[in-house]
């Protein structure tokens, strides 16, 4: 649904996106907001020293989440 809505609500307003095959979503403390919102604004220059692939890979067995690994993203 969040898919669907945010993808019909971008190209309603002119933008050209499409989600990427696969896709993740975690849930955040409210006591942890501070550090996801200055994650977020760091995320390109913290993505230059880890791939996220690993990171979300990383974030998936921290989570005690199953997944099966592949060798490289789409």
């Amino acid at each position: 649904m969040l898919k669907a809505n945010s993808s019909r609500w971008l190209r309603k307003h002119g933008l050209d996106f499409s989600w990427q095959e696969g896709y993740g979503a975690f849930s955040v403390s409210s006591s942890n907001l501070d550090v996801v919102k200055q994650y977020i604004e760091r995320q390109g220059e913290h993505h230059r020293e880890r791939s996220y692939e690993s990171e979300f890979e990383a974030m998936l067995r921290k989570s005690g989440m199953a997944f099966k690994a592949v060798e490289a993203f789409g």
